[in-house]
């Protein structure tokens, strides 16, 4: 998707309003730090730092539509618990979201707590009753999935297997006369009737069909026969990296491929996947434009920590990215740096940070930049401005302008991130990334590194790297303009 159709789709989004249907969770995920095996078992002791409380299940499809610039309201079932007043407070603060919940006090909110370290996950522990609304409960999801449903654009239905997505619930969200799009986990898709989109992923479709689903043949044969097994008008199914493909009833299947990305945690990137459809096609986007939205949506998901929603001006920075060559993509500004270093920091990687003009590149640098890389995980480059080299070095100073340097930079591949900066010196920079390892050459001293003191205070170090000798920028523009011998 181009990104002048990508804008104008996002302003079209602005106030669209849809419904969202389904199995309400509350997902908990307490943080912390793994040093040491538990003396009572061989298991790992966690040491608890912080706790984050979201949204999940069919909240996390609602807050995603929120996200985008949608209103949504949303029904599903809660305990009378403290989850379930935890889940009244989370959809209280959040712009966009309506909730219609109806309480049930037979059953627990369903709470799924995941205990995180160094960016993976060490174990889950769920608390639910998966076991369908009968009587007084499924009547008044009835009647709300009525109220709300009548005159809708668009129902979501995020069914989990929980007990919301009842048959009666179902008919009543298919006789509202809107768009209905299941989001399923059940083996039969039969029972949905005579909706208009299931969308299950690649496993799940595997699952409801006995049948393989790893290349378009298998998948195109799958789809053939979960369109047989049921009623619904067509079936989209999620594929991970190798995009989404399209099985609508009468036609041939379509594949719409999809872009490698770097996946830091998949849960609920088919919630983002379910609220950017529905969402596009609410604000009349025709199928195969909503369905590129979603999976540029979903992609933008995979890379955050947790069950993440995805921001309209994410989804502009992606666009702009995936246009880009990859140097280009590692030219970025102050925030950009800071939101990427986020996201390496959730997966526990280290980040090294130097800087300096690079004006003309020359072997020193490549080792200088080679070595520094050597001690982190991932490298940002402070790059100075064409009037903070000339403050630095003088007139006739920098020799290549901004632009040629920062893309020489940027195709090195011990380089991660180039930032420009305009300051005499990097020390907004570096408190705005926070490095472990702080860099400079060793014709520096640890106590002349601009930075270190500050790096050193919040348990960071300071390493001066092997400086070549006879390479210099200096030296080679000395080179260049001595006169020719007559």
């Amino acid at each position: 998707m181009d990104l002048s159709t990508l804008q104008q789709l996002l302003t079209r989004l602005s106030g669209a309003r849809i419904v969202c249907v389904g199995d309400l969770m509350v997902d908990r995920f307490v943080y912390g730090e793994v040093t040491r095996v538990s003396p009572e078992a061989p298991i790992p002791v966690l040491a608890r730092d912080r706790e984050l409380v979201m949204l999940g299940g069919a909240g996390n499809v609602a807050r995603n539509v929120a996200a985008l610039g949608g209103d949504v309201a949303l029904v599903g079932l809660v305990g009378g618990d403290s989850e379930g007043h935890e889940a009244l407070r989370l959809i209280g603060d959040k712009t966009g979201i309506e909730g219609f919940l109806v309480t049930d006090p037979g059953r627990p909110t369903t709470l799924k707590t995941r205990f995180v370290s160094g960016g993976q996950q060490l174990l889950r522990v769920d608390l639910e009753a998966s076991i369908p609304a009968v009587g007084e409960v499924e009547q008044r999801l009835v009647r709300t999935v009525r109220d709300l449903a009548a005159g809708a654009g668009v129902v979501l239905i995020s069914d989990y297997g929980k007990g919301v997505v009842t048959d009666a619930v179902i008919a009543a969200c298919r006789e509202a006369g809107g768009l209905v799009i299941v989001d399923s986990k059940a083996r039969s898709f039969l029972r949905y009737g005579e909706v208009d989109v299931i969308k299950p992923n690649a496993g799940e479709l595997a699952y409801a069909t006995g049948l393989p689903t790893s290349t378009n043949p298998e998948i195109e044969a799958a789809l053939a026969h979960a369109l047989s097994l049921c009623e619904a008008k067509a079936i989209l199914v999620t594929r991970a990296a190798k995009g989404i493909s399209l099985a609508v009833r009468g036609q041939p299947v379509r594949h719409f491929p999809g872009v490698p990305r770097d996946v830091f945690d998949a849960s609920g990137a088919g919630d983002t996947t379910i609220a950017a459809l529905g969402l596009a096609l609410a604000a009349g986007t025709p199928m195969d434009q909503a369905i590129e939205f979603a999976m540029l949506a979903s992609g933008v998901a995979v890379g955050k920590a947790g069950t993440a929603t995805v921001l309209p001006e994410e989804l502009i920075e992606a666009s702009l990215t995936a246009h880009m060559a990859p140097a280009e993509g590692k030219i970025v500004t102050p925030q950009r740096m800071a939101d990427e270093i986020a996201r390496w920091r959730a997966k526990g990687l280290r980040v090294g940070f130097t800087n300096g003009c690079f004006d003309i590149l020359h072997r020193g640098h490549v080792t200088y930049l080679n070595q520094a890389r050597s001690w982190c995980d991932r490298l940002v480059v402070g790059l100075n401005s064409d009037r903070s080299v000339k403050a630095l070095k003088g007139e006739g100073r920098p020799v290549n302008d901004l632009e040629g340097r920062a893309m020489v930079l940027a195709g090195l591949g011990a380089v991660d991130l180039v930032v420009p900066f305009d300051e005499d010196t990097p020390i907004k920079l570096i408190e705005a990334a926070k490095p472990e390892i702080l860099i400079k050459g060793s014709d520096y001293s640890e106590d002349q590194v601009v930075g270190g003191d500050l790096v050193k205070s919040w348990g960071g170090e300071v390493r001066l790297a092997q400086i070549v000798d006879g390479y210099s920028t200096t030296a080679a523009i000395a080179r260049m303009t001595a006169k020719e011998p007559t």
